[in-house]
């Protein structure tokens, strides 16, 4: 298939773009590089550097595209907080512009990023894809309006549609992994101060309802959810939208994390207590069995201490 990525440039589209071509499908990646690297989209893929309406001129052109893979977004919780009007406009806004650019090209089938912050604070943990969606900053917000605009856009005019719902991504895949700036995730900050490349981490918040009083993450391979995606493209259903969780289904706290990564260092992480971060909620964890039972997708590198070693490798190249 020939497929637009948007977003291809960043940390997760890099590698979902490299999955589609080594799969053998043709790939166009557009990204506006506000937090993506050119040297970041894989050889083999054509790179066009704009947002969203770049990329619906793109699906009008002479080339026809088979589907759309959509990771382009702003996704910082706290400053979502602070700048909400950001995230309403380049992920909300920004991905209607997409889907109407499809409908013109009669492009009728899309994997959308979401997110695991559509689901706020939970009722019940591992959490569903039928849990209640009541996301506790505008980032969760912005995304879950996405999904409901899929799930119109899928009934009113055929579109096939999946949402992956990820959880907490991480590790690398050879030259592609995490290198945000400014980096604000939990695995790379603490290898960095761990291997004294970076300030002491902040632990935001020590007093939630968890067994440590640290928050609760469900960590996921970046290769599982490049994988992900293309279980996705072949599964979409015409007049369909389908939303998936990505995860491991088991949680760990800030405080396991540390220790994980200095389990694999052979460092202890330095690192200060903090308040909460505005949104955070206390505990996120999965359950991904609607996708195994759908489409056969099941996580297969779901130890933690892999993927700090892959993210550990990929930052020491780059050293």
């Amino acid at each position: 298939m020939r497929l637009l990525v948007t977003g291809g440039a960043g940390y997760i589209g890099s590698v979902v773009a490299r999955r589609l071509l080594d799969e053998g499908h043709r790939v166009v990646v557009v990204d506006d590089l506000s937090s993506g690297f050119a040297d970041a989209v894989p050889e083999g893929a054509r790179f066009v550097r704009g947002d969203m309406a770049v990329a619906a001129r793109i699906l009008a052109g002479p080339d026809r595209f088979e589907g759309v893979v959509h990771l382009a977004a702003r996704s910082l919780i706290d400053d979502s907080v602070r700048r909400p009007e950001r995230y309403w406009r380049g992920n909300t806004r920004q991905s209607l512009v997409l889907l109407d650019g499809m409908l013109a090209a009669g492009v009728g089938r899309i994997v959308f990023s979401s997110t695991a912050a559509t689901y706020g604070q939970p009722e019940r943990v591992p959490i569903p894809e039928d849990a209640p969606t009541r996301p506790t900053n505008p980032y969760g917000a912005s995304k879950l309006a996405v999904d409901v605009a899929l799930a119109d856009y899928a009934r009113a005019h055929g579109l096939a549609a999946v949402s992956l719902r990820y959880f907490n991504v991480a590790g690398a895949v050879g030259r592609h992994g995490e290198r945000h700036e400014p980096e604000t995730h939990l695995l790379p900050l603490a290898l960095a101060a761990a291997l004294g490349r970076g300030p002491e981490l902040r632990l935001n918040g020590d007093d939630y309802p968890t067994r440590d009083g640290t928050c609760v993450r469900d960590f996921i391979h970046v290769a599982d959810v490049a994988d992900a995606h293309l279980a996705a493209l072949s599964g979409a259903v015409s007049g369909t939208h389908r939303i998936y969780n990505l995860g491991n289904g088991r949680g760990f706290t800030v405080l396991e994390v540390l220790e994980a990564v200095a389990r694999v260092t052979g460092r202890r992480v330095p690192f200060r207590r903090a308040e909460r971060r505005p949104g955070d909620p206390a505990t996120l964890v999965a359950s991904a069995e609607r996708i195994l039972a759908e489409l056969g997708w099941k996580p297969g590198r779901p130890a933690l201490e892999e993927m700090i070693e892959d993210a550990r490798a990929f930052h020491a190249r780059r050293c």
